[in-house]
């Protein structure tokens, strides 16, 4: 009897780190083949008009980790995945990326210059697609300040939410973490429903200038 206490305890931590550390995974890139070019398995092509998109994306091996290297020159390529994701349980978007080259010029400020390098985008699809649906994007941006958010210059359907800006660790890996439920309520004043998909996106087509990055693995997470 004397060690029930201690045992009961211990279940209730387990049962707490593991509720802690809820988990849906969108992408790893694990299950995918090394130097696939194009558009991945289980992605498709997403609509961006005037892209004129040329889907430069490898599967690679970078610094030990897999990911998509995805490449841009005077074009705009997008892809999407759909999802099944429970925002209640996991509201944290989370995923890696490595930006290699930064449009230069560009700023989503201006729609002549609405270019950006790598970016990844959550998505609520709403009829008709074009005029109606929800997104946010999340952004390295080339000229905007970091913290910055910015409605699309070009479409009344996206939100850039300016994480980083410029040079600074442009070539190393980093690690993002956000709230897609607050990030939401920012922009639209109310709680989300789940979300149905998630976009890569990259885009030169208005500085017609190049960008280069790497998005590595993409989950939802408990806060």
């Amino acid at each position: 009897m004397g060690c029930a206490v201690p045992i009961a305890s211990a279940l209730v931590l387990l049962l707490v780190s593991l509720a802690g550390a809820a988990k849906s995974v969108v992408e790893d890139w694990t299950t995918q083949t090394l130097g696939a070019h194009g558009i991945p398995s289980g992605w498709r092509a997403y609509a961006t008009p005037g892209g004129r998109p040329a889907y430069d994306f490898v599967v690679a091996e970078d610094s030990g980790r897999r990911a998509l290297s995805v490449r841009s020159h005077d074009e705009h390529s997008t892809i999407a995945r759909e999802i099944q994701v429970d925002l209640e349980a996991t509201p944290v978007l989370e995923w890696s990326w490595k930006i290699s080259a930064l449009p230069a010029g560009a700023d989503v400020r201006a729609r002549a210059t609405s270019d950006l390098t790598a970016h990844v985008l959550v998505v609520w699809p709403r009829f008709p697609e074009m005029l109606r649906s929800r997104l946010i994007a999340y952004a390295w941006g080339t000229s905007e300040p970091a913290g910055a958010v910015e409605p699309s210059r070009k479409t009344r359907t996206v939100t850039f939410f300016i994480l980083r800006s410029g040079s600074e660790s442009v070539g190393q890996w980093v690690t993002e973490r956000r709230d897609v439920v607050e990030d939401y309520r920012r922009v639209y004043g109310e709680r989300p429903e789940n979300p149905r998909a998630i976009a890569i996106s990259i885009d030169t087509n208005d500085t017609h200038g190049s960008a280069a990055g790497f998005i590595g693995p993409i989950a939802f997470t408990s806060r």
